[in-house]
């Protein structure tokens, strides 16, 4: 399960460094990724629309963080993942305090599995929610 978020997150992380690349407001570029993933989620976990705007809002967050280490020119590979490494735990600690049952944690865990599986495939971003 971990090194399927971890994968996820390197995942999204290119997708902020794409849209911080392009001028993209953080804030903006969150939202939008909260659009587009969200009828998805709901869908795939069966997750309360309050309960899968937190677990984005932790899952975004963690991957802006992570981002911000992975473009850290003065940090060594080593502490970029023993930080990452960090970032991850606090992230799952926080999805367990929304709080989710353990079937919610593997369903939301399956959803982010199976959406990298889409886009390692070529299968683009998830659909719904606008644009």
């Amino acid at each position: 399960m971990k090194k399927v978020l971890a994968l996820f997150s390197f995942l999204l992380i290119g997708s902020f460094v794409i849209a911080q690349q392009g001028g993209m407001d953080p804030v903006a570029m969150k939202a939008r990724m909260k659009e587009r993933t969200k009828p998805e989620l709901v869908a795939s976990t069966k997750l309360s629309e309050e309960k899968a705007d937190k677990v984005l809002d932790i899952y975004i967050d963690a991957q802006m963080e992570a981002g911000k280490l992975r473009r850290d020119q003065e940090m060594s590979e080593d502490d970029k993942k023993a930080k990452i490494k960090e970032i991850n735990t606090a992230r799952d600690k926080k999805l367990k305090e929304i709080p989710l049952t353990d079937e919610e944690l593997k369903s939301v865990a399956t959803f982010y599995e199976e959406l990298q599986k889409k886009r390692t495939q070529g299968g683009g971003r998830p659909q719904g929610g606008g644009n």
